[in-house]
């Protein structure tokens, strides 16, 4: 009795018709005929009823089926659990995270991980987010680190790490710097220095823009906020910025909360609903490294 003759009787038994069947295991329908004859001479029983148009089960058959279900999904859960071993012993994991993160407890997950899974190869690419969840969503990465306008994309697994209001960030000699309060109207006659379309901020900003109604200038882009904030400092425009990305440089910029622009920035982990073993174990430490943030 081999697995694949039980394979080829739950076939059969399902789909009622050998040459159905043939086609769902993808070997030809002699081939199935042949390895169910084995399977009942082995068993010393009918298993299929071939008189009628469509093959049922006989009595023994019936009986047969019940336990072969059973011996497949055991085998199933065996080579589980195998590759779950061997994939975290010489696996892939490819991440993803937003060009130019400065997110360090993703670098620690990192780290952590590598120190406990030394065999499994790790990849790391940089891109803007929409491409990055494009990405996760085909497979092509196990996770990523992604921004994203208010919550995570649909229909993928998250780990929110961050959510923020956007700030207008100028230089302290600004004309903006003595206002209390910032409005987008407020900007209009600014040259604003923005992250390009696909980022976590700029869908952020582009939507609430769009509701205002109102008419902007992006004078410059950077794929680095670092950059943004160095636009700014030298006194190139405003920079749209999350609250956090601006404190980091409060020694050079002022900035305000754009007070109309609701929406939060998120800064999120995704992946697939159904992780890869090295993937699975990876979030694990990302988890931790991200407590503490």
């Amino acid at each position: 009795m081999e697995l694949r003759q039980l394979e080829y009787l739950v076939a059969v038994a399902e789909e009622a018709n050998f040459t159905r069947a043939a086609q769902r295991v993808h070997i030809s329908q002699s081939g199935v005929s042949a390895q169910i004859r084995q399977l009942e001479h082995d068993l010393g029983a009918t298993l299929i009823d071939r008189s009628g148009r469509t093959a049922t089960l006989t009595q023994a058959g019936k009986a047969a089926v019940s336990y072969a279900n059973q011996m497949l999904a055991a085998a199933a859960a065996l080579r589980q659990s195998v590759a779950e071993v061997t994939g975290l012993l010489s696996g892939r994991l490819t991440v993803g995270m937003v060009t130019a993160c400065t997110v360090t407890a993703l670098f620690d997950a990192l780290a952590a991980f590598h120190g406990d899974h030394p065999g499994v190869a790790v990849t790391l690419l940089e891109d803007n987010s929409a491409t990055l969840t494009e990405h996760v969503r085909a497979g092509a990465l196990d996770i990523a680190l992604i921004g994203a306008a208010g919550s995570p994309p649909p229909a993928l697994a998250a780990l929110p790490v961050v959510s923020e209001r956007l700030v207008a960030a100028v230089q302290k000699t600004h004309f903006l710097s003595e206002r209390s309060r910032l409005t987008l109207t407020d900007l209009a006659d600014c040259p604003l220095i923005c992250l390009p379309q696909g980022t976590g901020i700029r869908t952020v900003f582009d939507q609430a823009v769009s509701a205002a109604g109102v008419r902007l200038d992006v004078a410059l882009e950077a794929s680095a906020p670092a950059a943004v904030a160095d636009l700014a400092a030298r006194g190139l425009g405003v920079a749209i910025l999350s609250e956090t990305i601006a404190a980091a440089h409060a020694d050079r910029l002022h900035a305000r909360v754009i007070d109309d622009v609701g929406t939060l920035a998120l800064l999120a982990l995704i992946w697939k609903p159904s992780p890869s073993p090295a993937a699975a174990a990876f979030l694990t430490h990302c988890r931790r490294a991200f407590a503490v943030i």
